[in-house]
């Protein structure tokens, strides 16, 4: 094992051990509360639709102040007391359950609650990451995380299922409340010494707010990566309004059958995170943002060709083909963001980018569900999956084309600017000091 891995950085370990049982509370979560709601509290679709909408809507209300109050702050203090909320908040629910005045107003309120500390424990896990481990190791630190990411993906939602066959909805939903205070224990071990937050300046909010998208949409290159996860994460949310219809009722498969096809497609996901690293290694850091793209994500136009029987195959193929690639994909371009960004402007980044490409995410289902309405399911599927191939000709046609890793000038720019986030910080024994989803992006 090199000297210089990051299993043997005690305090990232932390990290990673912290962020993974947050991982797994959020995704066994997603499923949690609303079985519960569907199961114990009867609840109307519109119902299902407004708890669906609150998990998301952190990101589209507050996504940009959220940046500017992450950059005030110290990252760790602000994940500790994010983990520690949802952790409470969540609890709640089997109280109230117990208790026997649960309701659904409760379950939205805390959905809504739960989203907006996601959305501040994401930017500031991002944010946190290059003062810890250093921006030489970011792509294996960020390998590392979309590691958990990817198991929590691809389990979580079974995981919730088996708990709440066993022991019941309203107390599965107490096991995801645990795993947020579990989460905190493990990140109020960590001994490094974080950086202290840019001093205050005097700017005001819009200001401040105005800084982070400059620098977002000011930058060629960002601005092609945002374009990019913006126009997949749009063609992505059409699809996802009929992901489960065109599986049930074109393909004709079983709720089991369902479930086995998207478990496929989370395989494909876990092994892009499992390999990220050999690819930036071989190809460059900036070169694997377009190339991986243009390799993998046309297999989702595998997906409409699929049809009863063994052609079913070509669904789960066309998925996990396409899961890969946007694993791969995400670490790509979250280790490239955090490599040229100034630690004082890191939040702010982080914050813009979200809002753009989260923030389309329910436009996008808004949208697919109204064209699987007007022009059938299957035509929709067809019009997304060539949306999401051809996504990346953001990056294809931008000047990250001509580039194979990160230019100098750029990351010489970032130590000038912010020298508390050099690549040289010590680590490991010595205790000193970021997708998507996503990336969680």
């Amino acid at each position: 094992m090199p000297r210089d891995s990051l299993w043997l950085h005690r305090d990232f370990r932390l990290l990673w051990a912290g962020d993974t049982a947050s991982q797994f509370g959020t995704f066994v979560g997603r499923t949690a509360l609303p079985l519960l709601a569907a199961t114990t509290l009867a609840a109307t679709p519109l119902e299902m639709g407004l708890l669906t909408a609150s998990e998301n809507a952190a990101f589209l209300l507050l996504g940009l102040p959220a940046g500017v109050w992450v950059d005030r702050m110290r990252r760790r203090p602000l994940m500790l007391r994010a983990d520690l909320a949802r952790g409470v908040l969540l609890l709640s629910v089997p109280l109230a359950w117990w208790a026997g005045v649960l309701s659904l107003p409760q379950l939205i309120v805390v959905a809504l609650l739960v989203s907006v500390c996601t959305l501040f424990f994401d930017i500031a896990y991002q944010s946190y990451l290059p003062s810890l481990v250093g921006r030489s190791r970011l792509v294996e630190g960020n390998g590392k995380l979309q590691v958990s990411q990817s198991v929590a993906q691809v389990s979580g939602p079974g995981l919730a299922g088996a708990l709440a066959q066993l022991l019941g909805a309203a107390n599965a939903v107490a096991t995801v409340g645990l795993s947020y205070l579990g989460s905190a224990a493990l990140l109020g071990r960590i001994r490094t010494s974080e950086p202290p937050p840019s001093p205050r300046t005097g700017i005001k909010l819009r200001a401040e707010v105005g800084q982070g998208l400059r620098f977002v949409f000011g930058n060629r290159h960002l601005r092609a990566v945002t374009a990019c996860t913006a126009s997949g994460n749009f063609a992505g949310g059409a699809f996802a309004s009929v992901e489960v219809l065109f599986l049930s009722r074109e393909l004709r498969l079983p709720a089991a059958g369902v479930g086995a096809v998207l478990a496929v497609a989370g395989v494909g996901g876990l092994l892009g995170a499992l390999s990220a690293s050999r690819w930036l290694r071989r190809v460059g850091q900036a070169r694997a943002v377009w190339l991986v793209p243009l390799l993998t994500w046309p297999a989702h136009l595998l997906v409409p060709l699929a049809e009863p029987g063994w052609r079913v195959g070509f669904a789960a193929l066309g998925l996990a083909g396409f899961g890969y690639g946007v694993v791969v994909y995400n670490v790509a371009q979250v280790s490239y963001r955090q490599a040229i960004c100034p630690d004082g402007l890191l939040g702010r980044m982080n914050a813009s980018v979200r809002f753009v490409v989260w923030g389309v995410l329910p436009v996008g289902g808004l949208l697919g569900g109204v064209l699987g309405e007007w022009l059938g399911v299957r035509a929709t599927v067809w019009i997304t999956s060539v949306a999401l191939a051809a996504a990346v000709l953001w990056v294809l046609c931008s000047p990250l084309r001509l580039l194979r890793d990160i230019p100098a000038d750029q990351l010489l720019a970032v130590t000038q600017d912010s020298p508390s986030s050099a690549g040289d910080s010590r680590a490991g024994p010595q205790n000193s000091p970021t997708a998507t989803q996503d990336s969680r992006s």
